[in-house]
């Protein structure tokens, strides 16, 4: 039997995986002392309580027995959270918190020979930034802590197992991959997955005027019926069908001129994909990073819930806005990464922006939105054009466009009042029939068309 000492402290962490199982084997008794602990050393404490009849002490030979352990996402304001572990037979585990002061929660245990392992369920979208580049991550957490990592055998599973001889080894190994986690979810390694959105594509007025904008820039390339993408003319295939020997000469010129005009759009550094999609079109509100269903879930349910604040904010008041004009987020025309049409609320009372905050406390509070996301002021804007869209990733990761032309011709460009009929919560990389992005849940707005 092998006597060692571990020190149970996991870190409290937002918007990490919300369940994790634990278990070692083989079975071991463990004794623990309550004691205080500081808030910046240690954010919960594990205790271990013997249940009636139950034995502190374990035969090497008797059967294993796992120990699973529940982490949930909590605030890391100070808080008393209590969460009930239970393992096999009359032993019961709890980790409690309440007033944290000095000193360190100290446990000690027995083991029996052989090696442990603890069992971690980590969302299938997050496993691999426990692996790293090249295995980088897992490599030297394995090697550092002499622990072995083993994935999942399949996408539909999601169990991560630590193998190890030490339990304190395979702790750190636990506290590790949770940081590895943690920095992932809060920067761009992670992608957002869903935003809450104020559509404008319900207009097909301002759709027209979309579809002309990116046309006009473009010249021989046009927008199709369903404004999802630009294609090629095909006028000059046609002349040709007809009278092929008489447009020869009509044909070459065209084509050099077309060939010149793709050069100089390419000097530029603009092409059709860096234009956003006519259907999708909308104000941005929040962006989330939701990578599983119990998240999308709680977003959907906190959108439900605020809707009576939302109506408060807009004094159950149709609300509409203007769109004038072009800017530049950062950097400028000659240098241009995003070009969007800043917003006006029509009447300037203030209401859109009350009831857009309301949102975003909301989102903030419930533990959804990043650190550097919640910090960030509101800036509603509707982007036109993006270059983070661009088909061509082997642009540098400073990629940009000239957009002077652009500015010079559209900055002072009216681009209509439009009413916010709904809210929704949108999911990125997925569109309804309709075009738009897939709606998760929505709220309705006061409908412009009724007489107050």
């Amino acid at each position: 039997m092998i006597a060692s000492t571990c020190r149970a402290f996991f870190t409290r962490i937002d918007r990490l995986p919300r369940l994790v199982s634990v278990s070692y084997a083989p079975f071991y008794a463990v004794r623990a002392y309550q004691g205080t602990i500081s808030q910046a050393n240690l954010r919960s404490l594990t205790t271990m309580n013997v249940g009636n009849g139950g034995s502190h002490q374990t035969a090497p030979k008797k059967k294993q027995r796992a120990l699973k352990q529940v982490w949930k996402p909590i605030s890391t304001e100070a808080a008393t959270i209590e969460e009930k572990l239970e393992v096999d037979g009359s032993v019961s585990l709890q980790t409690s918190r309440a007033d944290i002061s000095k000193e360190e929660l100290v446990t000690e245990s027995s083991v029996t020979d052989g090696k442990c392992s603890i069992t971690m369920e980590v969302d299938t979208p997050l496993l691999h930034f426990v692996k790293g580049k090249g295995e980088s991550v897992q490599k030297q957490i394995e090697e550092e802590l002499n622990v072995r990592i083993i994935f999942p055998s399949s996408k539909e599973e999601n169990s991560l197992v630590i193998e190890g001889n030490k339990v304190e080894n395979m702790t750190k190994a636990s506290e590790r991959i949770k940081q590895v986690l943690e920095e992932a979810v809060n920067s761009r390694m992670l992608d957002y997955s869903h935003f809450i959105s104020l559509p404008l594509a319900l207009h097909p007025d301002l759709l027209k005027k979309l579809i002309k904008f990116q046309s006009t820039i473009l010249g021989e390339i046009a927008v199709d019926n369903s404004g999802d993408e630009l294609e090629s003319q095909s006028v000059s295939q046609m002349e040709v069908e007809e009278e092929k020997d008489q447009v020869t000469g009509k044909i070459a010129e065209r084509g050099a001129a077309s060939g010149s005009k793709s050069r100089i759009l390419s000097d530029l550094g603009i092409d059709k994909s860096i234009f956003i999609k006519p259907k999708t079109f909308h104000l941005t509100v929040l962006m989330l990073k939701l990578w599983n269903k119990d998240r999308v879930a709680t977003a959907s349910d906190v959108l439900q819930r605020i809707s009576p604040k939302v109506m408060d904010a807009l004094e159950n008041r149709p609300i509409s806005i203007q769109l004038k004009g072009l800017t530049c987020m950062k950097g400028s025309p000659a240098k241009a990464r995003v070009v969007y049409a800043p917003v006006y609320e029509v009447g300037e009372e203030g209401r859109l922006v009350r009831a857009c905050q309301v949102i975003r406390d909301a989102f903030v509070e419930s533990g959804l939105v990043v650190d550097k996301d919640a910090q960030q002021s509101l800036k509603l804007h509707a982007t036109l054009m993006n270059v983070r869209h661009r088909k061509n990733k082997k642009k540098r990761w400073n990629d940009s466009f000239d957009a002077r032309k652009i500015f010079d011709e559209y900055g002072s460009e009216e681009w209509g009042e439009y009413p916010i009929q709904e809210i929704h919560l949108s999911q990125r990389f997925k569109f309804d029939e309709s075009g738009y992005y897939h709606c998760c849940s929505s709220i309705a707005l006061p409908d412009p068309t009724l007489t107050i």
